[in-house]
Formats: structure tokens, C-alpha cells, sequence
């Protein structure tokens, strides 16, 4: 016993004399602070959506049956949609209404059109230049990216890169068929 005391007698008075109290206090605070910033680190969390399909994860309550109005949030090309239908504001599901102008910057989602078991690559664009419509909200996050993922995220206000940046509503233009 007397040689572990001795041992760590030693090593202690050896550290005091080599490091201060506030070198010592520093290096503690840089750790904790490091502790602390490690849940903030951007992650890709895809795998919970490829275990979601293979059953790994129990899967979510099933989902309403798409439909093929476009002036409903279940319309199967708003899968990633957020914010109110241009259909329900005086435009189309792929047109913005008269005094309104596209965002050339979009958000782009994966549907799937049950009608013929495809999925399309959709672009969603905002419409700006008008008060909000306040019509018809929709708010579907399926497949939805963290924000350091911008382009696959909705919850930006993408009028940003217009002359009038006011938010009207939003229209869904499909890109092209996914491959597998």
C-alpha cells in the first residue's frame, strides 16, 4: 500500500509543479465545452429511413390514401410540401397565380403517384410578390433533411432570392421520373 500512496504522491507534486490552477481550469473548460457542442454536429440520420423500410424500426400508423384533387394536402405531388397550395390561390398545382412570381431557388422531394407505382423527382417552388394566401395549409415533411441540408428542406423562406421576398403560396413542378 505504501508504494501506490508514494506513486501518487508523486505524480501529484510532480503535475503542481509542471501546470497552474488555471491552466488546469482551462483544459477542464475546453473539454466540458466540447462535451457539450458534440450533440450539435451535423449527422445524417438517413439510415432511420433505410432501417424504416427494411422493419428494423417500427414503422409509423399507415398514411392516408393519396388522392388526385390538387387542391388537397393529399394530393400525391405535395409530399414534401409546405405552405399553402397555389391551386387553392388563384393559380395551379405547377403555376403560380397572376401577380406572382416563381423563387428560382426550390426544394425538391420524391413522390410516389399510385396511379402508375412511380416516383418522381418534384420541385417545389414558392410564389412571391403577394401577401400570404392563406388558403388551403399544407404541411407534408416526408423525406424532409435537416437544415444544413437546404435544398432537400422546406422550412425556408425561399422568396429570399426575389426583388419581393413576401411569401404567397406554393406549387409543386415535377422534374422527371426516379430510377431505383
Amino acid at each position: 500500500m505504501r508504494s501506490i500512496d508514494e506513486l501518487f504522491e508523486s505524480s501529484s507534486r510532480s503535475l503542481a509543479r509542471h501546470t497552474s490552477r488555471r491552466s488546469l481550469l482551462a483544459a477542464l473548460g475546453k473539454i466540458l465545452t466540447g462535451a457539450a457542442l458534440v450533440p450539435l454536429l451535423p449527422i445524417d440520420r438517413s439510415f432511420r429511413a433505410e432501417a424504416g423500410e427494411t422493419g428494423a424500426v417500427p414503422a409509423k400508423p399507415p398514411a392516408k390514401p393519396a388522392t388526385d384533387d390538387p387542391m388537397s394536402c393529399d394530393y400525391w405531388k405535395y409530399c414534401a410540401v409546405d405552405g399553402f397550395l397555389c391551386a387553392c390561390c388563384g393559380g395551379t398545382s405547377n403555376s403560380c397565380p397572376p401577380g406572382t412570381a416563381p423563387s428560382p431557388i426550390t426544394w425538391i422531394g420524391t413522390c410516389h403517384n399510385p396511379a402508375d407505382n412511380r416516383d418522381y423527382i418534384v420541385s417545389y417552388n414558392d410564389c412571391c410578390g403577394k401577401v400570404s394566401c392563406g388558403n388551403c395549409e399544407c404541411n407534408r415533411n416526408e423525406r424532409e433533411k435537416p437544415m444544413y441540408r437546404p435544398s432537400r428542406n422546406n422550412d425556408l423562406n425561399w422568396c429570399m432570392a426575389n426583388a419581393d421576398s413576401n411569401y404567397h403560396c406554393s406549387v409543386s413542378v415535377i422534374l422527371g421520373v426516379s430510377e431505383k
